[in-house]
């Protein structure tokens, strides 16, 4: 007990010693007398204003501790936020006891300041990640995903508290690696591919968090789309050109060994196996010199080279000079008269490399005494397109897509005879897209085809230099 209530209480004792001898002699002289009625009416009175004076000062006691709980009672409700000082003045508890509250509440709001700062800068990270980030509790339900993942499977954020995983995303795949983290209370990594996110790949590594009854899992998905993209077009190059090197090579090796056992005396088709070893050596050095030239497109990751301003004209005459001569053999004209000469901005033998593939499409897959028309004219504002069109069978509708892709061709049977790697349309389109155009092909069957470049031309300023 502190000296504060030990000195009203002692006030209080001492107002009650001091009246019991007061009221003796007040009650006595009653008492002596005989007037017993008289004394116990002075007697109630008395008692009554003693209870009446103890009560008083116990209201006024507990009227101040009221006041002074519901003031800590306010306080410690309103924690973490800024608020009045308690009182301090009164009793030494309640002092101590201010002064303590005043020194939690700075601790509990230096901590929920920092947790709030750890939050702010978790969701900046999170929001920034260009991985999808997913985290659930024990059942399932989600805590949080970041804008990467509601962007892949195109959904929402913030997700609606208590959201199972089922409302936000239906993937079994990932319900199953989180329920796997969930009940082994391990980490777990995979590989798969989500449809519902367009079909694209991912790489997830899931890990719980917390205990059993409150923790989660959280995963990170991470997109390698492109990647697997890159292994499958690998693969399939490999494949590709393990195929088409097969079958010159088998040829070559097969009229190589008959002209060994004998086939070098037979006079009639020694000849005829020596030009067959000769073409299918032709066409391995072709496809040779495409993979150079598409292996040196993929490899070009440095800085662009320097490009020049271009004569479409002049690089046309020179396309056709290298094709002329098997233009010749087979009967077939390439006219120009349509090749207006105008001006582009870029590689001259990148540009040559185009016009001599198409060319060469041409006037392969041409019929014999056909025609190869070249036309060149400005098409639109700034642009300039190149048109290279033939009097071949043509392509069907549903392979135009296609004749794009690397080793694909329309007739295989039809192609091989005529020298056709597959290669030729895949390095026109990729040196034409990096020279900023595209490349379309109009063609029907019985007529023919016509493969229209378009690309940027000079501007008034690049022409003004040029001249």
């Amino acid at each position: 007990m502190n000296r504060f209530n030990l000195g009203r209480l002692s006030a209080v004792w001492c107002a009650l010693m001091l009246s019991l001898p007061i009221g003796i002699v007040w009650l006595g002289a009653d008492v002596r007398d005989g007037h017993r009625f008289s004394a116990g009416i002075k007697l109630a009175a008395l008692l009554g204003l003693t209870c009446a004076s103890a009560l008083a000062i116990a209201a006024t006691l507990v009227r101040r501790w009221a006041s002074l709980l519901v003031q800590f009672n306010r306080f410690a409700a309103a924690l973490p936020a800024q608020q009045a000082l308690l009182p301090i003045d009164g009793p030494p508890e309640v002092e101590g006891l201010a002064r303590a509250m005043h020194g939690m509440a700075e601790r509990v709001r230096s901590i929920v300041e920092q947790a709030k700062l750890e939050a702010s800068r978790r969701d900046t990270v999170l929001a920034c990640m260009a991985e999808g980030v997913l985290a659930v509790d024990n059942q399932l339900r989600v805590i949080f995903c970041n804008e990467a993942f509601a962007s892949a499977f195109r959904t929402r954020i913030p997700s609606r508290e208590g959201m199972f995983l089922y409302e936000l995303v239906r993937e079994p795949v990932l319900r199953e690696i989180l329920e796997h983290v969930l009940k082994a209370d391990s980490g777990q990594t995979g590989r798969f591919q989500l449809p519902s996110a367009e079909g694209r790949w991912f790489e997830a590594r899931a890990l719980p968090f917390g205990s059993s009854r409150s923790g989660g899992a959280v995963v990170v998905l991470h997109d390698i789309t492109d990647i697997q993209r890159q292994e499958q077009l690998r693969k399939d190059f490999v494949a590709d050109v393990s195929h088409e090197l097969r079958t010159p090579l088998a040829a070559i090796r097969g009229y190589a060994e008959t002209l060994l056992d004998g086939g070098l005396e037979d006079h009639e088709n020694n000849r005829r196996f020596l030009e067959i070893i000769l073409a299918h050596t032709i066409r391995l050095n072709d496809i040779a010199s495409d993979l150079l030239v598409l292996s040196e497109l993929d490899s070009e990751t440095g800085p662009a080279p320097a490009v020049s301003p271009v004569s479409i004209l002049d690089v046309f005459e020179s396309a056709a000079n290298t094709v002329r001569p098997t233009a010749e053999a087979k009967g077939i004209r390439i006219d120009g008269s349509g090749c207006e000469d105008h001006t582009v901005l870029g590689l001259r033998f990148r540009l040559e490399q185009v016009l001599v593939n198409l060319l060469d499409n041409a006037v392969k897959f041409n019929r014999p005494g056909g025609e190869v028309k070249v036309e060149c004219r400005i098409s639109g504002r700034n642009t300039i397109q190149i048109s290279v069109s033939d009097t071949g069978m043509g392509i069907p509708s549903g392979d135009t897509a296609k004749i794009f892709e690397r080793f694909y061709r329309v007739d295989k049977a039809r192609s091989r005879p005529a020298g056709g790697t597959g290669l030729g349309l895949p390095i026109v389109k990729e040196i034409v897209s990096r020279m900023g155009g595209t490349i379309t092909v109009e063609s029907r069957l019985g007529r023919g085809s016509k493969f229209i470049v378009t690309l940027p031309g000079l501007t008034e300023g690049e022409q003004q230099g040029n001249e």
